[in-house]
């Protein structure tokens, strides 16, 4: 029997479905796994955990909302970026390399601050608990960008997918880890073995770090890329010292360059509205996360009912919202799964508000508010994410990035330090009403957003140079 006109078989659904799940047993795939782990762990150790240790020793509620300003770290990533990206380490970059060797380094800082605010006594000395939290969050953002960088150059594109996937879900259950878990330790045996257990928990990502591959990656061919950018102003800079020429010729490839970029392909008329729609968007979900903990004990909610309802529930939903959001984007867009998450993140602030008035709160209750509060976090952060890496240029992925991911938290942030202030004023009914509220500028800003976005990606990208004949002009 001929089998020349025999048509070919293709791989149907359940084929492409296999290759897909085939793609997590890659090793690098693997260990982006419990390198989000790690990367999760820290966050709310430094944030909602924090406050509510604080809130049960004592502390006030403008306090507790003002320390909320060592999440600046996170906001300032580009800040440690051209450092993680140049400076090699003394010893350790010799047996791990470039990127495992900050990873290491971040990794052990983390668990050194958490171990000294483990030792700390907040009803007595909460300056050194505020010193260690920010020690703690630098270290963990320092993490963040020398783990993003690995991950980049560890993995074909075609991998990228599953190494964000897997970095979602371990950055979740470190997440639960630091929540459930350093709430249900703190119940059996208080607040000091809590943070201690936390702290050994680091191990995870350490022992993670040293058996991981160092991606080879040619640095300098990049770094000869940004030399031959600010060679020109690096020649008139001859007379500096050495050290002030590499501070500059920084500041020009990592900070400069890509900003003209961006608005070179945008122009001015989109690209701030379009910033100042990543600054506002989650703005509201910054602001009313630094009062929940305090929130959770003002209605008379146990250590074991938050670690229940709250950590446990409440984050395993956000782990099923982020594949949630991932088929929404894929399905409806950028533009109407951002809109879906902003208007989950409104409902959820509205919960939080009903639930203040209740005289007698409920497990159900709780559990609806923060489970909401959980899954619009995660379809907002999913589709912000993805926005922001559509706008980002090829030549200046990275930097471009870190500066959009730094600048999406920073008005949350500023807003966040006085968010105890207004409860006291206000009270918690007032005060979820309000952040519902504050909801509404993003949304509105996406809209026009979505009637301006230029077709085609906007103009061709642009350089730096006219800004380069600005810097320039200095002496």
């Amino acid at each position: 029997m001929s089998t020349e006109n025999t048509p070919k078989r293709t791989p149907g659904m359940r084929g492409h479905l296999l290759a897909a799940l085939a793609s997590y047993r890659q090793r690098c795939v693997v260990t982006m796994l419990f390198l989000g782990f790690s990367s999760g762990l820290p966050f709310l150790l430094v944030f909602s955990t924090l406050s509510i240790w604080l809130r049960q020793a004592g502390v006030e509620l403008a306090t507790i909302g003002m320390i909320a300003w060592v999440g600046f770290a996170y906001s300032f990533e580009f800040v440690f970026s051209p450092f993680v990206d140049r400076w090699q380490l003394p010893v350790l970059h010799r047996f791990l390399g470039r990127r495992r060797s900050w990873m290491l380094l971040a990794q052990v800082g983390v668990a050194l601050g958490l171990a000294r605010i483990a030792m700390a006594s907040p009803a007595t000395s909460v300056d050194s608990v505020v010193i260690a939290a920010l020690f703690v969050a630098c270290c963990s953002a320092t993490q963040d960008v020398a783990m993003n960088a690995w991950r980049i150059e560890s993995a074909s594109a075609e991998l990228q997918g599953p190494m964000v996937a897997a970095y979602e879900v371990g950055y979740n259950v470190g997440m639960i880890a630091a929540a459930a878990g350093a709430l249900t330790v703190a119940a059996a045996y208080g607040w000091h073995v809590s943070y201690g257990v936390m702290a050994a928990l680091m191990a995870v990502g350490i022992v993670t770090t040293l058996f991981a591959r160092e991606p080879h990656a040619d640095p300098t061919r990049e770094e000869r890329q940004r030399e031959a950018r600010v060679i020109a102003w690096l020649e008139r800079r001859a007379h500096w010292p050495g050290s002030l020429q590499n501070i500059g010729a920084w500041f020009i490839g990592a900070v400069i360059c890509p900003l003209t970029d961006f608005f070179a392909r945008y122009g001015l008329r989109f690209a701030l509205p379009c910033l100042a729609f990543i600054g506002l968007y989650e703005m509201n979900e910054f602001i009313m996360g630094a009062m929940a903990g305090p929130f959770y004990i003002a209605q008379h909610y146990s250590l074991d009912q938050i670690a229940l309802v709250v950590k446990v529930y409440g984050f395993s939903l956000s782990i099923a919202g982020v594949f949630i959001a991932g088929a929404l984007v894929a399905r409806l867009g950028l533009a109407r799964s951002l809109l879906i998450g902003g208007a989950l993140a409104i409902c959820s602030n509205l919960s939080y508000s009903f639930l203040a008035t209740t005289h007698t709160p409920t497990l159900v209750g709780l559990g609806f508010a923060n489970g909401l509060d959980n899954l619009a976090r995660s379809v907002e952060g999913v589709a912000l994410i993805a926005f922001m890496s559509s706008l980002t240029s090829a030549k200046y992925t990275a930097t471009q990035y870190a500066l959009f991911a730094s600048l999406y938290a920073l008005p949350g942030k500023i807003s966040e330090g006085v968010s105890g202030f207004v409860v006291q004023q206000i009270g918690y009914h007032h005060f979820f009403m309000l952040t519902a509220g504050l909801g509404i500028p993003g949304l509105l800003l996406l809209a026009w957003l979505w009637r301006s976005m230029p077709r085609g990606g906007g103009p061709k990208a642009g350089r730096c140079d006219g800004m380069l004949e600005h810097v320039d002009g200095l002496p």
